[in-house]
């Protein structure tokens, strides 16, 4: 890879420009980040609640779906950033909605990305609490969120050279650490491994009852519907990372090998381990903090407190270790990719390009923002909601690349720029959403399965027929 000389280039990081072909990396680089994102607590969570709800064997079958279309879509999108050099929502501009239009897609991925960093500071946050035994109080909250701040934005500051050699550091650390205390774990329970990868459905027939969960198919669907959101969000990330790619493969098998990380093997680890340390985590409940044995059980996997609760019970230091590794690779990572969008948000609207470190800065305080309860609460419940969003906006550049830009013999976005606003593809988006969510949602179960054929059918024929392209120049 050749140097850059400036301070100012490797602040930059081509953010809304093609990444020249001498600054290209290999699949490892690029696996660096797609796996570094999804190892996190929170999908540790993400597991347990999966397996418990279905048991492990359900639970993983819905997982490798998951990653077999995850993976597909990261490597669709992966290919149009490599070929175009540039990231995913700038890349909107040329395919599905236009100069304009590509704010949308800002709006989407930038919203989402953003709420992550709130989530993972809150958890790390919860975390430490725990392990020092400290009180929530604004002196700790300012002190822990203010230092994490600033640690995201000065490790995210210098591209992504630093962004990948730091997520390379603390995913094989993580994944040591997460294997020994899986081992140890599952060594002090007393049970066989055969026993702690076949288990069953472990939560109470009238709580399934209530979730509308009796039947096996209802929580098949339910579980892909639950790890669709996180691999959606992942294809936006692979293009992110892809404009970084020396060719298709190396993206293809870096957005392959995040959704084996992030739908099935997180999956399995956070089940079994969740699994066998139960026992242990109750009677710590029980015997430390005076719960009943009953409301023991209930509390340990609640929400993902509780997962980074469990692993500080299991290993002590070595699970606090495991906390800060897990969570610090994703928030970088994360920064990483909200500034981009907001870049893109910013010139797309205002025309205003103050560099990109400006918005790694407004990233990481917009995601204080989440810290207050009523909008972080918005933000949980509108997950779902974003999962079917990024998929329609990932299906509909797809089918703008590989099926109308040639169709229409467009192909060169040099001479073919893009529209003001690609109406076809905002439209698209909203349809495909209101048919996933509203209009068929009691017959096809499964949304993103809905907005995603939905979206990529619709566009093309919209584009061609309907809302054909009036391309302006557009210059980055």
């Amino acid at each position: 890879m050749s140097e850059k000389h400036t301070v100012e280039e490797l602040i930059e990081d081509h953010a809304l420009e093609r990444v020249p072909e001498g600054d290209r990396h290999t699949w490892l680089d690029l696996s660096w980040g797609t796996v570094g994102i999804v190892t996190t607590l929170i999908q540790l969570f993400i597991g347990a609640l999966v397996t418990f709800i279905a048991g492990i064997k359900l639970g993983l079958i819905a997982g490798v779906l998951v990653a077999v279309i995850g993976g597909t879509l990261g490597w669709g999108l992966g290919h149009i950033a490599y070929r175009s050099g540039l990231a995913s929502t700038v890349m909107a501009r040329f395919y599905g909605f236009g100069i304009k239009g590509s704010v949308i897609a800002s709006l989407i991925y930038g919203f989402m990305i953003i709420g992550f960093i709130a989530v993972e500071n809150i958890l790390l946050y919860k975390g430490f609490l725990f392990y020092f035994g400290a009180e929530d109080t604004l002196a700790n909250q300012i002190i822990c969120y203010g230092t994490l701040t600033v640690a995201w934005i000065l490790l995210t500051a210098y591209g992504f050279d630093l962004v990948a050699r730091f997520s390379s550091i603390m995913t094989i650390g993580f994944v040591a650490v997460l294997i020994y205390m899986m081992i140890d774990i599952v060594a002090r329970s007393g049970q066989s491994w055969a026993d702690v990868m076949a288990f069953g459905v472990q939560l109470p027939p009238e709580v399934l009852t209530r979730m509308g969960l009796e039947e096996e198919t209802a929580r098949l669907i339910f579980c892909i519907n639950i790890l669709i959101g996180p691999a959606g969000a992942l294809a936006l990330i692979d293009a992110d990372l892809g404009r970084y790619a020396r060719s298709s493969a190396d993206i293809g098998v870096a957005a392959y090998l995040g959704n084996l990380f992030l739908d099935i093997i997180m999956v399995a680890i956070g089940g079994i381990v969740m699994y066998a340390g139960m026992p242990y985590l109750v009677d710590h409940y029980v015997s430390v903090e005076g719960m009943a044995r009953e409301a023991a059980q209930q509390v340990a996997i609640e929400n993902p407190d509780r997962v980074a609760a469990a692993f500080i019970i299991f290993g002590g230091v070595i699970g606090a270790v495991l906390m800060v590794l897990a969570q610090s690779k994703a928030q970088v990572l994360n920064t990483y990719s909200s500034a981009l969008s907001l870049t893109n948000m910013f010139d797309a609207i205002f025309s205003w390009r103050p560099g990109r470190i400006v918005f790694v800065v407004l990233a990481n305080l917009l995601s204080l923002v989440f810290l207050y309860e009523e909008i972080l609460t918005f933000f949980n419940d509108f997950l779902k909601t974003l999962g079917i969003l990024t998929t329609c906006f990932g299906g509909i550049m797809l089918a703008d690349y590989f099926f109308v830009r040639p169709r229409l013999g467009h192909r060169d976005t040099s001479i073919y720029g893009a529209d003001l606003v690609n109406w076809a593809g905002v439209l698209s988006i909203a349809a495909g959403f209101v048919m996933a969510h509203y209009i068929l949602h009691d017959i096809i179960q499964i949304e993103f399965f809905t907005a995603l054929a939905f979206s990529f059918f619709v566009y093309p024929v919209l584009r061609l027929y309907v809302l054909r392209p009036r391309y302006r120049a557009a210059a980055l």
